[in-house]
């Protein structure tokens, strides 16, 4: 992955956006060669080769050709992608934001298939018991005992479609599985696989019947990308493979291959683990996040979890995008995605249409820059 990134444009939805469409519309706006920016920001573009000490990296090479092949079966979703290796080279979770029928589902199949990991998708709903999240015990009648069933929890990527469709008992099932990478039951502990990224999805118009995630699960969510509807020309191309019979479930006929692997995933880990932080950097990103605690439209600001999430994210960019330390500017580049969802606003602010996006525009125009 190599582009020198660019800050997301502003959307409407109050999130980085820019076209991304799959083989069925896809989900949002991400830095794939570009990262999520800052409040008023234009949009990412992708990474530009990488240069400096440390441009040459068989691992970064790998993590970069999974865009490309990513876009066999999904259109313009680099942006997306980006995010999405983002978490997974920080060991983060993803809230995806955006409208049914934007190719969610086919962006995480394509995307295990380009890393040759598992994937697993479950669909919320208000009926969904945890166990049938985590997995349960199961009595055979054979042994006259109980054995552990695994949920679809134990996998690589987890597709939580519609998470706030189901109560909170349920959602709550997965805190420690995003948290601990683990599952408790009957008071044993298993561990989940590496890596485990959980890509839960919101649908943002429809509300009537929904249980919105608590502030502390949202902050357990590394990135919040909104998904926003396809240009014009890209949704031009989805209908064209699909006219020329593209089948979203068939990703071998896609030609859809694994081009990356865990191997190159621990590798990139530990390169992006090498990547400087300067203690100006460091505290520009603690005044950032404590800027956001005394804004006046805010009830809730960012928590030191957050601000740690902002060090990891910038890193990984910073990273991606071939530099061996970070800047103030990969630290606004990953600021909207980062923060997003970790700020609540007062009612007060609510009603007069005051949104994250313009918050955290505020914050860092007054926060001071390092030099």
């Amino acid at each position: 992955m190599t582009d020198t990134p660019q800050q997301p444009t502003p959307s409407a939805d109050d999130a980085v956006a820019g076209d991304a469409v799959a083989t069925e519309p896809v989900p949002a706006p991400a830095p794939s060669a570009a990262a999520p920016a800052p409040a008023e920001q234009a949009t990412p573009a992708a990474p530009a080769a990488a240069s400096g000490p440390g441009a040459t990296s068989e691992a970064r090479a790998a993590l970069g050709r999974i865009r490309t092949e990513v876009g066999k079966a999904v259109v313009g979703q680099d942006q997306v992608v980006t995010g999405l290796v983002i978490a997974l080279l920080c060991r983060g979770h993803v809230l995806l934001e955006g409208v049914p029928g934007t190719a969610k589902t086919l962006l995480v199949r394509a995307l295990s298939r380009t890393l040759g990991v598992e994937s697993s998708r479950v669909q919320f709903t208000p009926d969904l018991m945890p166990g049938d999240v985590t997995g349960s015990l199961v009595y055979d009648a054979r042994t006259a005992a109980f054995s552990f069933r695994e949920g679809p929890v134990f996998t690589n990527l987890l597709l939580a479609d519609e998470i706030n469709r189901t109560p909170p008992k349920t959602q709550a099932s997965l805190l420690e599985a995003m948290e601990e990478r683990q599952v408790t039951v009957d008071g044993e502990s298993r561990p989940l696989p590496d890596p485990f990224l959980v890509i839960a999805t919101q649908n943002p118009v429809e509300y009537e019947g929904t249980y919105p995630l608590p502030e502390a699960q949202l902050d357990r969510f590394l990135l919040k990308l909104t998904v926003p509807l396809p240009a014009r020309e890209a949704e031009v191309e989805v209908v064209r493979r699909h006219a020329a019979g593209f089948d979203p479930r068939d990703l071998d006929a896609a030609g859809v291959q694994t081009v990356a692997s865990i191997a190159d995933l621990e590798a990139a880990r530990a390169e992006a683990a090498t990547v400087t932080l300067s203690d100006e950097v460091a505290g520009y990103i603690v005044d950032v996040c404590r800027a956001t605690r005394e804004a006046a439209s805010v009830g809730l600001g960012v928590s030191p979890r957050g601000a740690a999430a902002l060090m990891k994210t910038a890193r990984a960019w910073a990273w991606m995008r071939g530099s061996t330390f970070v800047t103030p500017d990969d630290v606004k580049t990953l600021v909207e995605w980062t923060l997003s969802h970790r700020i609540q606003l007062r009612a007060e602010a609510e009603l007069e249409a005051v949104t994250t996006r313009a918050v955290l525009a505020s914050v860092l125009a007054s926060v001071p820059v390092p030099r």
